[in-house]
């Protein structure tokens, strides 16, 4: 399972690499490997606000359907596209595949996330290890 030690987490398996006041946000390595094979990403629109916290839409699998919180607060600037198509590739690199990207209003929202350190320790607890 990979979990690059640049990003944040957060507890409900998203990640977040932030340039600037902008957020990248998608699911972890190992919300996709739970997941099993994603057939359709529903992401939110262009200029939609999102909270902290909030649901940021939904992702789907041959397995079931998950919410996709998000991390942080602020504005949708671009969401990826090519998820729209090909949902799949989420499987393939979810780090490299991300779902939208946020103008963030409060960066003090970082604060409440995990480094990539605590997230795998919540990782190995939801998988029974210690």
């Amino acid at each position: 399972m990979k979990i690059p030690a640049d990003l944040y987490y957060s507890p409900s398996h998203e990640w977040v690499r932030v340039e600037g006041d902008q957020a990248w946000i998608g699911i972890s390595d190992y919300a996709q490997h739970e997941l099993g094979d994603i057939v359709f990403v529903e992401m939110p629109e262009p200029d939609d606000e999102l909270e902290a916290g909030g649901q940021l839409g939904v992702i789907e699998s041959v397995k079931a359907a998950s919410t996709i919180y998000s991390p942080v607060g602020g504005t949708v600037v671009a969401i990826n596209e090519e998820l729209e198509d090909a949902p799949q590739l989420i499987n393939e690199d979810p780090y490299a595949n991300y779902i939208v990207v946020v103008a963030m209003n409060n960066p003090g929202d970082l604060d409440n996330l995990l480094s990539a350190a605590a997230y795998e320790e919540l990782c190995q607890k939801e998988q029974g290890g210690e």
